[in-house]
């Protein structure tokens, strides 16, 4: 254990991300207050005061958990059921295991879910561990830990163990080591310090009375007695929301000098409005959804568009795609069952009912899909007798592979039909 407890300590330096890193520790290197120039310490908790921070976790990690989740059979789309996806945690829902999860990835930038299993080794249950209790360190891989990864775990009661990637799922975020993720919310330090200054140099400013700080003058000299009940009765008649806006009498031709910068002098509200851009930039998510529309239209195609943007170059492929190959890797391989995990971002369209109808529409059409196929992704019944299971295929289309089929000649002209005998009669005459 000794040996084991050297190893945790020598990851466990702080290091600037600009250079390479080791096996930094989540405790220390990801959890502490991260020192900014702003004077405001950062952590992945008080991280999400920022109200821009809080909507990239939320929503990313909200319609993350959200999408459906499917095993299916290696190299096939034969879909398998799973119970470890259906349920994976006896208290928490789905949605409210991979949500917390992707918090923890967005926030701190490592998950970690504790694998527990039955008798045969298979894993039935996933627990969500805090990333602030755990230390991770790089060893060599062995059959006991393929991984190659050991976790020092700390539980409620301040008992620290040991444990290996048989024991532990960790989903990593981006990263320069391979072993842990960065957080986002300590790489956007300054970014968000920033903002935070701002808030609370705006607060103090409105506590204050939205008056400038400055300096009483008198012309006589006062005693320190008389200066302290001067400034006194000045606060306590000018200071606070409630003197907002009141004239001040000053007498003994006493005067105010101001000599603080006024917040438009500092560019207060221009500075609080940049920060979002950049906290949107550090987590890829669009302005629109953070409710920032100002720059861009606020309606139609152009914001179809940037949703469509999103999933394709960020939310696949920086947070579903790795956890679709953690899971692969790490929750059935192990017991000798293969599985292919995804993600069906189809389920995106569930709010979208026109769209809906035209993906069934083609995909009907081109026979990618039957009656019955469709009614299941909404959620109803087949139809009875099985007579929503065939396929159509388009009359102008032939299998691939296939000749075309013979046009048939057209028939020759025939003679034409004798006329009607009736109508060369005379019609009668009755005078």
């Amino acid at each position: 254990m000794t040996a084991l407890r050297g190893l945790f300590e020598r990851r466990s330096s702080i290091q600037d991300p600009a250079t390479p890193l080791t096996a930094d520790t989540l405790m220390e290197y990801l959890g502490g207050g991260e020192s900014t120039d702003a004077g405001v310490a950062v952590t992945p908790a008080s991280g999400l005061r920022m109200s821009a921070v809080y909507r990239c976790i939320a929503v990313t990690a909200g319609v993350a958990a959200a999408l459906p989740l499917h095993a299916y059979e290696p190299d096939t789309r034969v879909k398998v059921p799973e119970p470890l996806l259906r349920n994976p945690h006896p208290e928490l829902t789905r949605l409210e295991l991979w949500r917390l999860t992707y918090a923890h990835r967005l926030g701190w930038g490592n998950a970690f879910l504790q694998k527990v299993r039955n008798g045969a080794g298979v894993v039935r249950e996933l627990w969500p561990v805090g990333p602030e209790r755990c230390k991770v360190a790089k060893v060599k891989p062995s059959r006991a830990n393929p991984g190659g990864k050991l976790f020092e775990i700390e539980d409620d009661w301040g008992v620290k163990r040991v444990l290996t990637s048989r024991d532990i799922l960790h989903i990593p975020g981006l990263n320069y080591d391979g072993v842990t993720g960065l957080s986002p919310i300590r790489l956007a330090a300054g970014a968000i310090a920033l903002s935070q200054a701002a808030e609370k140099s705006g607060a103090r400013f409105f506590r204050n009375g939205a008056q400038l700080s400055g300096v009483l003058q008198v012309e006589q000299r006062l005693k320190e007695s008389q200066a302290v009940a001067l400034q006194r009765r000045w606060e306590a008649r000018m200071s606070g929301t409630d003197n907002a806006h009141k004239i001040a009498v000053l007498d003994s031709k006493a005067k105010f000098a101001p000599i603080t910068m006024p917040l438009r002098d500092a560019q207060f509200l221009e500075t609080r409005q940049f920060q979002v851009p950049e906290i949107a930039r550090f987590y890829g998510v669009p302005l629109f959804l953070l409710f920032e529309t100002a720059k861009s239209t606020s309606w139609g195609t152009g914001l179809e568009q940037q949703a469509q943007g999103w999933i394709t170059f960020d939310l696949h492929p920086t947070w579903l795609a790795p956890t679709e190959q953690r899971l692969e890797k790490e929750l059935f391989t192990d017991v000798g069952r293969d599985r292919d995990i995804r993600y069906n971002v189809n389920g995106l369209l569930r709010a979208d009912a026109a769209a809906r109808a035209a993906f069934y529409r083609v995909m009907r059409e081109v026979g990618g899909l039957n009656a019955d196929e469709i009614r299941e992704l909404e959620d109803r019944p087949p139809i009875p007798d099985g007579k929503g299971q065939g396929y159509l295929q388009p009359a102008n289309m032939s299998p691939l592979g296939e000749e075309p089929p013979e046009p048939q000649p057209a028939l020759p002209p025939g003679p034409p039909p004798d006329p009607d005998p009736d109508d060369d009669e005379e019609p009668d005459d009755e005078n």
